[in-house]
């Protein structure tokens, strides 16, 4: 008789063909979008290019060659496919992950929660900001297939799971003393994490930036945009980052730009949303300071030691040695 795993294993590969076909077409087209501004962005074509004919063919078969593998695949040997290692988790689909995790977008959250309070009736604090708008979601849709996750991100399953060791519950196989890298480069890793918060989760939710010594604001931005904006100037940031100050941003794969520049000139919140206003964590993430027109040579005492470039990973520019 299989044990309560197995069942939810093999529970997940019946679910599981419904979502990849929802994924697929996700590729290719948007689904109505209810955010506030992102109808328009699409309007205008500022949307992720979809994926080429060549690669989607190439993932639908990746996907099939995994599936004919399912028969053959107890719980066990599942946790230790090849998929969840280096190096082919740095290739994996979101259709192959899907294979199997499919419960992450087929999961709702609950109507009330079991104290009574009805989700319809609260709001939960990502749905404090102008930029979320619809029913509550689950972590992985609000990230995934959300619309305005769609509008200016572009995340991947394997953005934030880059591998998983089943004995550390670490993000990397922790076999070879190379592959511990899971603070930063630098051992020992965090155990019990199945991702590495300080290079996913902190890129966009991190502290604000200090205002004070920083950006010379007058206090937290919740108060020092009171002043700053207006009907006329919707969005105070722009102030200062329209033209002066880092203007070269969101040049990564992870992000969609067009969609962000667009977006924010109608609200701070687009911008506040990842800079501070959905922090998980006290500190804010050292962002790299690509190099703008007009930038001084003199670098802050706050910005030394900052990356001049985006991790390699992800960035869209060649990086100049």
């Amino acid at each position: 008789m299989p044990c309560a795993l197995e069942t939810k294993f093999i529970s997940n590969r019946l679910r599981s063909a419904g979502v990849l076909l929802l994924l697929l077409s996700a590729s290719i087209q948007w689904q109505a979008a209810s955010a506030a501004g992102v109808d328009a962005a699409v309007a205008t074509g500022n949307v992720a290019p979809p994926a080429d004919t060549q690669a989607l063919e190439s993932e639908q078969k990746a996907i099939a060659a995994l599936r004919a593998t399912l028969p053959r695949l107890d719980y066990q040997r599942a946790m230790y496919h090849p998929l969840h290692f280096k190096p082919a988790i740095d290739t994996a689909t979101d259709g192959e992950c899907l294979v199997c995790h499919a419960e992450v977008l087929d999961a709702r959250v609950r109507m009330a929660s079991p104290a009574g309070v009805r989700a319809d009736r609260s709001s939960v604090w990502y749905q404090t900001l102008a930029t979320y708008d619809g029913e509550q979601m689950n972590f992985h849709q609000r990230h995934l297939t959300s619309a305005y996750a769609r509008a200016v991100m572009n995340l991947k399953c394997n953005f934030c799971h880059r591998g998983n060791d089943p004995r550390e519950e670490s993000p990397d196989f922790t076999v070879a003393a190379a592959d511990m890298r899971a603070n930063n480069g630098q051992a020992p890793f965090t155990l019990r994490k199945m991702v590495n918060p300080s290079t996913t989760c902190l890129l966009c939710h991190g502290a604000f930036p200090d205002p004070l010594q920083i950006m010379s604001l007058p206090g937290p931005w919740p108060e020092a945009r009171k002043v700053m904006e207006s009907p006329e100037q919707p969005n105070g940031c722009l102030l200062c980052h329209a033209a002066a100050f880092r203007t070269h941003r969101h040049r990564v794969s992870y992000l969609n730009a067009a969609n962000i520049e667009d977006l924010a000139e109608e609200s701070s919140d687009v911008c506040y949303g990842c800079h501070g206003g959905r922090a998980w964590y006290r500190n804010a993430y050292p962002l790299p300071r690509h190099a703008w027109p007009g930038m001084s040579p003199d670098v802050p005492e706050w910005a030394r030691g900052r990356p001049v470039h985006s991790d390699a990973r992800y960035a869209l520019e060649p990086i100049e040695p």
